[in-house]
């Protein structure tokens, strides 16, 4: 299976903005046919882009969605007004979501059910924040998510999960100063994540599931992440926001 580079341009970009991204990108990168590269944009730009992406080796995702398929909750969005917009990937519970938001594992067990009950693929984001991992809490934090988030979840359903490992210590959240995981931080990360999920589940499923890493990949680091044996992509944030930076990472996978 190939790596997963997956953009996550959080609330940024006009639907103008984000088409005039696409046009850079899809030059950059041409036939790149090493990574599957999925963009995640504010859900005002998903039917424009879907568009702009028809017939490329780019696909579209969301940022999050409700559970539910329709009813009265202001301000959210639908599985199938997703699927309407030619969406195939979805991010769900990720740290801003957990900690600005306040939603929780349960929240997120039953946004991923939705999901793939309307062939949307999940990406899961895990992972601790500086807090737990100082407590050395951060196994038992990754453990608790992945049991809590992927209850009632097949072994046939995980072939449609990826799961992002985002240690909310290193995001950096557009501070420069910021310093990221090292390789070896966010390979242990990865590690474990497939331990439990072989404990959950099985090897095969252990093994063939799709672990990216989502604590502040960008050009400079992307190589040397990418290169560890259990990070199978990336979920790329503020990197991501300029065409020739995010095409750079992307071409970072061998």
């Amino acid at each position: 299976m190939k790596k997963l580079i997956a953009a996550n341009w959080k609330m940024n970009k006009t639907i103008k903005e984000s088409v005039l991204f696409i046009e850079e990108f899809k030059k950059i990168i041409k036939n790149e046919k090493n990574a599957e590269i999925v963009i995640c944009p504010p859900f005002t730009a998903l039917t424009a882009l879907s568009k702009e992406l028809k017939n490329s080796n780019i696909k579209i995702g969301a940022q999050n969605m409700h559970f539910e398929e329709a009813g009265a909750f202001t301000g959210e969005i639908s599985p199938l007004m997703l699927k309407e917009t030619g969406c195939e990937y979805v991010i769900l519970g990720h740290s801003e979501r957990r900690e600005i938001f306040g939603e929780d594992d349960l929240l997120v067990n039953k946004k991923i059910i939705a999901a793939l009950k309307h062939g949307l693929s999940p990406i899961l984001c895990i992972g601790e924040n500086l807090e737990q991992k100082n407590q050395g809490k951060t196994k038992n934090i990754i453990e608790n998510q992945l049991k809590n988030c992927l209850k009632s979840i097949d072994k046939s359903q995980m072939e449609s999960i990826t799961i992002a490992y985002e240690p909310v210590w290193a995001i950096s959240r557009g501070n420069p100063s910021h310093k990221a995981a090292t390789k070896e931080d966010a390979e242990e990360g990865h590690k474990f994540i497939r331990s439990v999920i072989e404990k959950m589940f099985d090897t095969a499923i252990s093994k063939n599931i799709r672990i990216i890493y989502g604590g502040s990949m960008k050009p400079e680091n992307a190589r040397e992440l990418l290169s560890m044996p259990d990070i199978d992509g990336g979920l790329v944030g503020n990197a991501s926001l300029d065409a020739k930076s995010f095409a750079e990472i992307v071409k970072s996978v061998k």
